[in-house]
C-alpha cells in the first residue's frame, strides 16, 4: 500500500502565503504516494491578490489540474475550508471532478479507514452539523477585501502581530474537544472506528496529540514565523 499524505492552509494567492516554497517537495510526495489529502484552504480568495474572484477561481483549477495530472497513480482529495468555499469554486470542482479521475472534492469532511480529515473551523466554537453548514454559507459569495484592507493585514502579518491570536484563541485541549464534539455529532467519532484526526484552520502544527479517545494532527501552515510540514497519515 502506498502513502498517504495530509496539508492544510496553503493559502495560495494571499500575500502572506509561502507555500510557493514547498511545492517542489508537494510533488516529491505526491509523486510517491497512493493519497494525498489537501485539507482546507488550499485557496484564499478572501484574500487572494488576483484582479477578481474569477480569476483566482481560474488559477486554483489551473493548480490542481497541474497537480494531479503528473501523478495519475495518487489520488487527490480536497476538502474545502472557510476561505476557498466559494459558489463559483464549487460549481468549477464539479466539472474538474468529472475531468480528472484521481481528484475528488468533499465540502467538510472525508474519512479513509479509522482517519477522519477536515478542515478545522469547527473549532471556532461548538457546532452541530446545521450550525457548519450555515457558517459556511456566509462564505459562499464573500467578495475579496480591498486594496487597504489587505495591504493593513500585509503589515500585520510582516511585524508579526498575528502571531500570538491562534495560541490564545486555539489552546490544543479546547480544539481537541470541540472537534470531537462535532466528530459525535456527524457518527465520526472513536466509537464508530476513527481513530485519527488530521485537520488544519488553526494554523498550529500538532504532532500526536491524544484527548476523547482520538489522536489529533495538524500540518500548520506556510506563513511566516508558523511551522509547516506535509504530514505522512497514519496506516
Amino acid at each position: 500500500m502506498g502513502k498517504t499524505y495530509f496539508v492544510s492552509d496553503l493559502h495560495l494567492f494571499a500575500r502572506r502565503s509561502q507555500a510557493d516554497r514547498h511545492l517542489e517537495r508537494l510533488f516529491e510526495a505526491a509523486a510517491g504516494a497512493e493519497h494525498f489529502i489537501l485539507g482546507g484552504d488550499i485557496f484564499d480568495f478572501r484574500w487572494s491578490q488576483a484582479h477578481t474572484i474569477h480569476h483566482a477561481v481560474d488559477d486554483a483549477i489551473r493548480w490542481l489540474a497541474e497537480m494531479a495530472a503528473p501523478h495519475r497513480e495518487c489520488h487527490f482529495h480536497l476538502l474545502l475550508g472557510n476561505h476557498d468555499f466559494h459558489q463559483e469554486f464549487i460549481d468549477r470542482l464539479v466539472n474538474l471532478e468529472n475531468a480528472i479521475p484521481n481528484l475528488s472534492w468533499y465540502p467538510y469532511y472525508f474519512r479513509l479507514g479509522s482517519n477522519l480529515f477536515l478542515h478545522g473551523d469547527v473549532a471556532d466554537r461548538v457546532m452541530s452539523e446545521e450550525m457548519l453548514t450555515h457558517a459556511r454559507s456566509r462564505w459562499l459569495h464573500r467578495k475579496q477585501r480591498g486594496l487597504l484592507l489587505t495591504r493593513l493585514y500585509d503589515l500585520v502579518v510582516a511585524t508579526h502581530l498575528h502571531r500570538p491570536f491562534p495560541y490564545l484563541r486555539y489552546r490544543k485541549r479546547v480544539v481537541a474537544k470541540r472537534i470531537l464534539a462535532y466528530l459525535e455529532c456527524i457518527g465520526q467519532g472513536p466509537d464508530d472506528g476513527v481513530k485519527n484526526v488530521y485537520f488544519g484552520h488553526t494554523h498550529q502544527s500538532l504532532l500526536g496529540y491524544e484527548q476523547g479517545g482520538l489522536i489529533f494532527h495538524n500540518s500548520g501552515a506556510p506563513m511566516r514565523g508558523v511551522k509547516f510540514q506535509i504530514l505522512e497519515v497514519a496506516t
